[in-house]
Formats: C-alpha cells, sequence, structure tokens
C-alpha cells in the first residue's frame, strides 16, 4: 500500500515552511503527500507581509474530499490563524482515527505573528486533545500554559507534562529555542521520557521551516508504519541533514530554508 499522510496547513510563497516544506519533506521521506490548505501568506525568507485566511467551508470540503477518497494514515496540522478554522478542522477529523501530529505554529522565524491570541485557547481545547502527539517550541509551550519559557531540562519535562494533562498523547518538547551548544529534544509520554534526541547547535542563519519540517517528516513515519519513537528519530535524523546543508542553498536574504532534498540532490 502506498503510505499517505495529509498536511493541514498554510501556505508559503517563499516554500521554505508551510504546505510546501511539508510536501517536500514527504515526498524525499517516499511518503504521497495530500494537502489542505488554510491560509494563503505573501511571504519570503525576510517577513511575512500579507495572510489571508481561507474561508472555513473551503477548508472543510478540502478535508472531505481527502479523507473520502485517500487512504491517509497520518495527519500533520499545522498553521491555523482563526478560531473558526480551528473549530472546521477539529470537527472535520473528529472521524479520523489514525495519529495526528499537532505543530502549533505561532509565529513565523521572521517574528511575524501567524496565529491570533485569540486562537490560543481554541487551539489548546478543541485540538490538543485530538493530538497524538504535539510538537511545541518552548515559546510555544509557553504560550499554550501561559507560563515563561522553560529554562532548564527540568522545565521542560514539567510543561510537557502539564501540556499531557491537556488531553495530547504525547509532547515533543523541542529545543531550538535553548542555550548552550548542544540542543536538547525531549519526547514525553504519561509514562515518562520516552526518548531524548540531541544535536550540535549549528551557526547558521538558514532555519526557515524547521518546525514544519520535523512535524511532517514525524507524520511521514507515521504513515509508513512506524512507532512514535522510531518516527521521531527518523524525523530529528533527517532535519539535522537538512540543516547541516542548508547553508549551501542560495535562497533569498534572510532566513533562508532547510535542504529538504539534501539526500537527493546536492545544492
Amino acid at each position: 500500500m502506498t503510505a499517505i499522510a495529509l498536511t493541514i496547513a498554510g501556505s508559503d510563497s517563499g516554500s521554505g515552511a508551510g504546505i510546501q516544506a511539508d510536501l517536500k519533506t514527504m515526498s524525499a521521506l517516499g511518503v504521497y503527500g495530500a494537502s489542505v490548505i488554510t491560509a494563503v501568506t505573501a511571504q519570503n525568507t525576510r517577513a511575512v507581509t500579507s495572510v489571508h485566511g481561507i474561508p472555513a467551508q473551503v477548508i472543510r470540503a478540502q478535508i472531505d474530499a481527502v479523507l473520502d477518497d485517500l487512504d491517509v494514515r497520518a495527519i500533520k496540522i499545522g498553521m491555523l490563524a482563526t478560531p473558526e478554522i480551528i473549530s472546521t478542522v477539529a470537527d472535520a477529523i473528529a472521524g479520523f482515527d489514525g495519529p495526528i501530529v499537532l505543530d502549533p505554529v505561532m509565529v513565523a522565524k521572521s517574528g511575524d505573528a501567524l496565529l491570533a491570541e485569540a486562537a490560543v485557547a481554541s487551539l489548546r481545547d478543541r485540538l490538543l486533545p485530538r493530538a497524538t502527539l504535539l510538537t511545541p517550541n518552548l515559546p510555544e509551550a509557553a504560550r499554550l500554559l501561559r507560563a515563561a519559557d522553560a529554562d532548564s531540562p527540568d522545565d521542560m519535562v514539567a510543561q510537557a507534562q502539564a501540556l499531557l494533562a491537556l488531553g495530547a498523547g504525547a509532547i515533543l518538547m523541542k529545543g531550538g529555542h535553548g542555550r548552550g551548544a548542544v540542543c536538547h529534544d525531549l519526547l514525553v509520554t504519561p509514562t515518562g521520557i520516552l526518548a531524548e534526541f540531541t544535536a550540535p547547535r549549528r551557526e547558521t542563519k538558514n532555519t526557515h521551516g524547521t518546525g514544519c519540517t520535523l512535524s511532517s517528516a514525524i507524520a511521514a513515519g507515521l504513515a509508513k508504519g512506524l512507532t512514535l519513537k522510531s518516527a521521531v528519530q527518523e524525523a530529528h535524523t533527517y532535519l539535522q541533514g537538512a540543516i547541516i546543508a542548508a547553508d549551501d542553498l542560495q535562497v533569498g536574504h534572510g532566513h533562508g530554508p532547510v535542504h529538504h532534498f539534501h539526500r537527493v540532490w546536492p545544492a
């Protein structure tokens, strides 16, 4: 059977993040990617200059069309800009019984906000309990919990446990916004720390789309039937390779994208 994953997210006209990054990632990992666009952004490596949310009924129609015909094995959810869109997505996937990876996209790499404040509570209440895996970075976890950013591994675990209490099946606390020479990502389940993933912190400005890439890579692994731990491990290894190769690309003048096809063609 063809492994199929669905990404529900916003479009990035610069193609470093969002739907475009998700589909490139899934393709690079041998998974057929279907897509539902929730917003169109005017975006490049330097800024997000405009955001247009897709009408809720069109989002619902896209989801229904895909799930009615394609044998989707996993869903990745990214940018959802408004409470109405969040509710629409939650209702549309209510009958889906496969794994769901929720990436709580809130701020672009350029610093531009992508999630309205009013939508944070809706995301927390409507979609977080549906997530097989939530993949927040440190600022996103803090915002979901109305807390300060985690400042230590113990803080990361404590915040992961607080997010688990809100209904998510597992939490991948991403440490890219932390400090130190090594980045630590913690995969936390109700039974404790399932795995820790580490990588050297690299001096590069070309990290646009890392969150989208990681979450869609995990969804791709789950669509292929990997366990959660194995899917995260494969995704982490893939992303590190994409970051290492990112400086070989020459795309834009700001925060450039990672190299999604680093295993296929050299820059």
